[in-house]
């Protein structure tokens, strides 16, 4: 029955009164508090409401109920201390509504822990039959909370009921319904019915929880541990809904509805409840539950695409609609992001004028009714006969349908919840598109040609959020037809993580490319990780394959060995001593191992995302990829990867690096010289030079380019450093490969310009004139000038 004042007040305040109404006349149930506090959800815009209540002392505010998005969002706090500075006991002191602004809420900033984003808070005491207690609501909308809101969040404060959370759990046989389940044991006490919904017997049942979790549908577990696990628990009401496993047919749907007991006095905190079948508890439509779902769907939905879906799949079936749609106001224009159908002809005319590719994008000032509906920030429901117009979350019936109030309320809360979602997903879109850059600029773009072997490389990035991941791979090609094959992994998932990537495989390349063997190499870049003083590490394994001999060693710094396939199919993972990961003991030892390649052997490594999970350890999986490796074609090394990487879990990043070892069709002379300095050193090179060449039927009239080569580079090295000199002569296919090694980093400078007078620098000049590629590269603490001559034609 509406009070006299009623006519003044505005529809929603008469809707909300309606509502508490109905659910104050009815029985006290468990779940009562919480319906109504889903009421400020759906009638005062708020996306957070509380209630808190004087503990079993009398000194705390408990939480005692709760409904809307997680309380973690907002930094909201289980506990406040009464005569502390908080809302909560300031409105209770006070004896009136608090409605406080972001920067009003500054000033309780240390009742609070840092929360993820600004909001409006309402704070009003109760006066119904939990007198004492404390109503808290919270909002983002831009201007707070308006008239209507208030009113709306007064009348629940006065219908709040509010359970007192020094209840304690009677002794003796519980309902059978029922359960109580002691938090520091795991021991559980279930009444008759609960056993018959999970289908045990009563003498069949060992009081543990975990018997309970085991029969549930694996996908729900994490939602339900949240609920047993005291790290994660709050105190105050809890519900949500689960399936458990039948013999035959669907899982079947169960409600948990429980509030959490504190402890003290040698009593262990207790989760008290119900647990009901969720099919007989509702009809299709009035369903707290479903707003309950969807909010757990948006929770994990990352992109917009997802929140789409998500909405969709929650509201299509239980509102009967013929058509959903899930659009954004994007400047003038209404831009869709799902269609349910999506086939044009199902959409009013108005859209299919406007399709744009997959999905269309309409002006809204063809729409005048929708475009007052967005001024005004509230829904509107059309009656048939109207000209459809679509809307933010826009769903329609062919047939007349009247919209009850479930529906109504059903509707409003998946719109708002919709909306914060979809703010959440554009800024994970646009972060997960920066993530993806980043990433791709920190691996190898391609990897480079070898001669006599194959590699290829895949990349999997996690799918559990945004967060950047630590795993690397490269290929670096080394002189005298050698290469370094590199797998990596930092800890944990962050920008820093993946910052600290990059490093190092920068670092590891640059210490490869200046000739070191694989332990100093991993050496240094432990001693670089050390200095750096990061809290993080990083695991990594090395091989240095000679791909002329077809021999290896290789070094693993608290990673995973390689997995070697031979050329019979036979697979092996070589047994090594290891070092620790990069980062953890500054003076550790990384010990080398060695490896035999016959021609058609593959290498394979990889990171523990790609053999590790939480159903098998790592050995396991090693054995499985080894097994999968053995099976596979190493004629196409790129569908051998993908392959591989076929089951991997996605919840961790994976990378994979493959090489096989073909052998070098025809091998490389090779001859050294060590110039002495003594005065005659230059002719002493030549002559070993002229010598080797004719030993390799090398024909005189070619000879002398290389022998003025010589002559420069020895010079060069003898005038302008100190310590030995080494000539090395390479010839491969017709192209001589010299290089002149000396203990000296200054790198030769090509002059820009030389005159008449000039006594230096075109010697140079000369070795660039006469080569067809001359270049230097670091090589231990000194450098290598080379140059390579073409002895064709």
């Amino acid at each position: 029955m509406v009070s006299e004042g009623a006519a003044g007040r505005g529809t929603r305040t008469l809707r909300a009164e309606v509502a508490l109404k109905t659910l104050t006349d009815g029985p006290d149930a468990p779940e009562r508090l919480h319906s109504v506090l889903e009421q400020a959800l759906v009638f005062a815009g708020a996306t957070l409401a509380a209630v808190y209540a004087p503990g079993e002392d009398g000194d705390l505010l408990c939480l005692v109920g709760c409904a809307g998005v997680p309380r973690s969002l907002y930094g909201l706090r289980d506990t406040y201390d009464r005569s502390g500075r908080s809302p909560v006991a300031d409105a209770l002191r006070e004896g009136r509504p608090m409605w406080l602004h972001p920067e009003e809420l500054a000033a309780f900033a240390e009742s609070r822990r840092a929360p993820s984003r600004e909001y409006h808070l309402a704070a009003l005491p109760t006066h119904g039959d939990g007198g004492g207690a404390c109503l808290l609501a919270l909002g983002e909308g831009a201007q707070g909370f308006d008239a209507d809101d208030r009113k709306c969040l007064e009348l629940i404060a006065d219908a709040v009921a509010c359970p007192t959370p020094q209840e304690n759990v009677e002794t003796g046989e519980l309902p059978a319904g029922s359960f109580s389940l002691a938090m520091d044991t795991g021991r559980v006490e279930v009444g008759e019915e609960i056993l018959e919904l999970f289908g045990l017997a009563p003498d069949a049942f060992d009081g543990k929880v975990e018997t309970l979790l085991g029969l549930t549908v694996p996908e729900d577990l994490p939602s339900l541990m949240s609920v047993v696990e005291a790290g994660h628990m709050s105190i105050g009401e809890r519900e949500l809904e689960f399936r458990v496993l039948q013999p035959t047919g669907p899982p079947k749907w169960l409600r948990l509805r429980g509030r959490m007991l504190p402890g003290g006095d040698g009593r262990p905190a207790r989760l008290v409840g119900t647990v009901g079948d969720a099919s007989k508890l509702r009809s299709d439509v009035t369903d707290v539950a479903r707003v309950q779902r969807l909010a757990a769907a948006l929770a994990i939905a990352g992109t917009v695409r997802d929140v789409s879906q998500a909405v969709v799949s929650a509201l299509r079936g239980p509102l009967r609609a013929d058509r959903i749609a899930l659009a954004e106001l994007e400047g003038d224009r209404l831009v869709v992001t799902v269609l349910d159908p999506p086939e044009p002809e199902s959409w009013p005319e108005l859209w299919r004028m406007e399709w744009r590719s997959e999905w269309p994008d309409a002006p809204v000032r063809a729409m005048p009714t929708l475009g007052a509906a967005l001024r005004e920030g509230r829904a509107q429901i059309w009656p048939a006969g109207t000209a459809l117009e679509p809307c933010l979350l826009y769903t329609c019936w062919d047939a007349p349908h009247d919209f009850g109030p479930d529906e109504r309320a059903l509707l409003t809360a998946s719109a708002g919840l919709a909306g914060q979602a979809l703010m959440r997903a554009h800024a994970f879109d646009a972060e997960h598109e920066l993530v993806g850059m980043l990433q791709r600029q920190l691996l190898p773009r391609r990897l480079p040609k070898l001669p006599g072997a194959v590699a290829v490389a895949r990349y999997l990035p996690s799918t559990a959020g945004l967060e950047l991941g630590g795993d690397w791979y490269d290929v670096i090609p080394l002189p005298d037809n050698h290469v370094a094959l590199v797998i990596g992994d930092v800890q944990g998932h962050s920008a820093g993580a993946a910052t600290l990537m990059g490093q190092m495989r920068t670092a590891l390349r640059a210490y490869a490319v200046e000739g070191h063997p694989p332990d100093v190499v991993v050496s240094h870049a432990n001693r670089l990780l050390m200095d750096m003083e990061t809290d993080l590490f990083a695991t990594c394994a090395y091989v240095d394959v000679d791909l002329e001999e077809g021999s290896a060693w290789f070094v693993r710094a608290g990673h995973l060995p390689p997995v070697v396939r031979h050329p019979d199919g036979g697979t092996e993972i070589p047994e090594s001593e290891g070092g620790p990961p990069l980062g953890v003991v500054s003076q550790a030892d990384f010990p080398m191992s060695p490896l035999r390649l016959q021609p058609g052997t593959v290498l394979a490594l990889t990171t523990d995302g790609l053999v590790e999970s939480t159903e098998a350890d790592i050995d396991v999986g090693l054995d499985r990829l080894a097994h999968e490796l053995a099976v596979s074609d190493p004629a196409h090394l790129g569908l051998v990867a993908d392959a591989l990487l076929g089951n991997a879990r996605r919840s961790d990043d994976v990378a994979l690096l493959l090489m096989r070892y073909d052998g070098m069709a025809s091998l490389p002379q090779r001859e050294s010289w060590t110039v002495w300095r003594v005065p005659e050193a230059v002719r002493h090179a030549r002559r070993f030079s002229r010598r080797t060449l004719r030993t390799w039927g090398i024909e005189d009239d070619a000879m002398d380019a290389v022998l003025l080569v010589v002559s420069e580079l020895v010079t060069n090295a003898l005038v302008h450093t100190e310590g030995p000199v080494r000539l090395d002569l390479t010839l491969i296919n017709h192209r001589l490969r010299l290089a002149v090694a000396d203990s000296s980093p200054r790198t030769p400078v090509k002059p820009t310009s030389i005159g008449w007078e000039a006594t230096g620098g075109r010697g140079i000049l000369l070795v660039e004139a006469m080569s067809a590629a001359w270049g230097t590269v670091p090589v231990s603490g000194g450098k290598q000038v080379w140059s390579e001559i073409s002895l064709e034609g």
